[in-house]
């Protein structure tokens, strides 16, 4: 048993600690740090369980699976931050994890890959193909922003109806983005996951309702464990001197993230680059082209208006990260160098994020 799942066996410790801590009332920043750690490994057994499964079903329903369960753990915990009202903790952890993603994911991976390889490679054309759709989701969630900062008389009515047609658009995007390449183009993709099949093939094939239990199980705890974590968010991160902001852009993402952050810098370290990039950019693409229009329509449907009108620090933030992420992926080649200037802008705009208010002069 590898070390990473000796450490998420532990942490599954942490939810009858959660509970505990919830229902014997041990204060609101000990079931919030509880419940977090508790998020670990139910985020993690949720995406094993559904790379099992999609073993089973066969690559094009498996490759839906992936993209439909592959940010759920963020997408619970979005889902139920906007049902309790939390609509700016939402907004910020929809950019959080398109930044860390891009930024800390992919940073780590190249600097551990890097140090034990000189150089890795993966495939140029899917780098450029997800850099030109991460371009479209940053225009689109541009747009309502820009549109509230030049016109400061708009109702909120408009900005809600053009959040609205601008989700239907990105999720459409999203769809065809699928089709190509689950579809269409998987000659592009097949080449990064060509090792991982050849090692799947002397495998048994695993028991599908085992793992279909296990994805069902998982998703019910992160759903409970999110609303303790949702519920204790405020007065935690209160407790803590950190604001809305800071917790929704840097911890709720690492949180939600985990599992994924630690499965791309596994592959990298194994020297499978292209896996690993796709992990870090599939993921974040997947966030602004599906969860975070979705969430808009949920939020039309439960009764709190969500919209595209970001934060403008927060736009600058996610425009800096993708430029800098298609900088130094477009030539398909890593070094651990590269890794470490992802990680310094990470870092960076997190230290951004934790001054701000003090900048705005809010406490």
């Amino acid at each position: 048993m590898s070390a990473k799942n000796i450490v998420f066996l532990v942490l599954l410790l942490f939810i009858p600690v959660s509970i505990a801590a919830h229902y014997l009332e041990w204060g609101e920043l000990t079931v919030f740090i509880t419940a977090g750690l508790a998020i670990l490994p139910l985020a993690a057994w949720m995406g094993t369980a559904t790379e099992e499964v999609a073993v089973v079903v066969g690559p094009t329903v498996g490759g839906l699976l992936n993209a439909t369960f592959g940010n759920a753990t963020e997408l619970i915990i979005a889902l139920i931050a906007l049902k309790a009202g939390l609509v700016n903790v939402v907004k910020a952890s929809i950019t959080g994890s398109i930044i860390s993603n891009l930024l800390l994911v992919m940073g780590l991976s190249m600097f551990l890959g890097g140090v034990r390889y000189k150089e890795q490679t993966f495939q140029p054309v899917v780098a450029r193909v997800n850099a030109s759709s991460m371009n479209l989701a940053v225009i689109a969630i541009l747009l309502p922003t820009a549109m509230k900062f030049t016109s400061q008389a708009i109702e909120e009515k408009t900005l809600q109806d053009l959040s609205l047609a601008v989700a239907v658009v990105l999720i459409i995007v999203y769809a065809l983005t699928l089709l190509f390449s689950m579809k269409t183009h998987t000659y592009l993709y097949d080449v990064g996951m060509a090792e991982t099949a050849e090692e799947e093939t002397h495998q048994e094939k695993p028991n599908i309702w085992l793992w279909t239990g296990v994805l069902l199980v998982c998703t019910l705890l992160v759903a409970f464990e999110s609303e303790l974590l949702v519920d204790s968010l405020e007065v935690a991160t209160s407790q803590l001197g950190l604001t809305a902001l800071f917790t929704g852009v840097i911890v709720v993402p690492i949180i939600g993230n985990a599992a994924e952050h630690a499965t791309a810098v596994t592959v990298a370290m194994k020297n499978k680059m292209d896996l690993s990039v796709s992990v870090a950019v599939g993921s974040s693409m997947q966030i602004a082209l599906f969860v975070a229009p979705f969430l808009v329509l949920a939020g039309w449907v439960l009764g709190q208006p969500m919209d595209l009108n970001f934060n403008p620090f927060e736009l600058v933030a996610v425009v800096v990260a993708v430029l800098i992420a298609n900088s130094i992926s477009s030539d398909g080649k890593s070094n651990w160098l590269e890794g470490v200037l992802l990680l310094a802008a990470y870092a960076v705009l997190g230290f951004a994020f934790y001054f701000l208010p003090f900048v705005d002069g809010m406490a």
